[in-house]
């Protein structure tokens, strides 16, 4: 078998080339992910929150967010904010496909933060949210002020690995035509029947993207490691 790269230097016939609309196309990829990585952060942590708090309504909905958005396919949840809910409300149609994949997207992962930082802050000794209230902080500033900025430091390992699952999620996006990177390669390679070039190209972005999050998330963890805590090290 003969590898043909020159492939990428060829034109899509829209006055660009596959290497330039492959490029648009990891930009797009990353765009996705970061946005909805904002989301996930966002809303999985309010619901992390909401779960350890001693009120039992809060504890329910936080629950509730989490079992609903783990327990639905991720290709499912995002037919359903583009298909399904725009039905049923009418000014959701205006909504961009963009928009709607990363709230898929974000929501999905939400589920699976809201888990890392329960237990981040369940890993933490119950002293601490005691000594807060004792020197009259409120329950929302013992949170703000101790309990939350020891318990991120504590799972940054965890995000690491939602961070680059995101990026590798972001894949279904092709489902509802984002020109993100596997949206390009299943294109490209039904145009120039180059699959192995096409499909090596976009695994190696996928890796490299994956990758830089790990090396830049080892640094961070290696900053603020809690010294005597899990992972935290002397």
């Amino acid at each position: 078998m003969s590898w043909d790269w020159q492939v990428f230097f060829q034109d899509t016939g829209s006055g660009q080339t596959y290497f330039n609309w492959m490029m648009s196309a990891w930009g797009w990829t990353l765009l996705v992910s970061a946005c909805a990585l904002v989301v996930a952060l966002a809303f999985g942590s309010l619901m992390g929150i909401l779960r350890t708090t001693p009120v039992r309504a809060f504890v329910w909905i936080g629950n509730a967010w989490t079992e609903l958005f783990r327990n639905i396919p991720l290709l499912v949840q995002i037919f359903l904010w583009y298909h399904v809910i725009p039905s049923l409300f009418r000014p959701l149609q205006a909504v961009p496909d963009f928009i709607a994949v990363v709230i898929a997207l974000g929501f999905f992962t939400s589920a699976r933060i809201s888990e890392q930082v329960k237990a981040g802050i369940q890993a933490l000794p119950r002293g601490q949210r005691y000594a807060g209230l004792a020197v009259g902080l409120t329950l929302p500033q013992t949170y703000r002020y101790v309990l939350l900025p020891m318990a991120f430091r504590i799972i940054v390992p965890p995000l690491t690995s939602e961070s680059m699952n995101i990026v590798k999620n972001s894949s279904v996006a092709f489902a509802v035509s984002i020109t993100e990177l596997t949206f390009f390669a299943m294109q490209a390679q039904e145009e120039t029947a180059r699959g192995v070039e096409i499909y090596l190209a976009v695994t190696f972005l996928y890796f490299i993207s994956a990758f830089a999050i790990n090396r830049v998330a080892a640094v961070v963890e290696k900053r603020v490691r809690v010294p005597g805590m899990i992972g935290g090290g002397k």
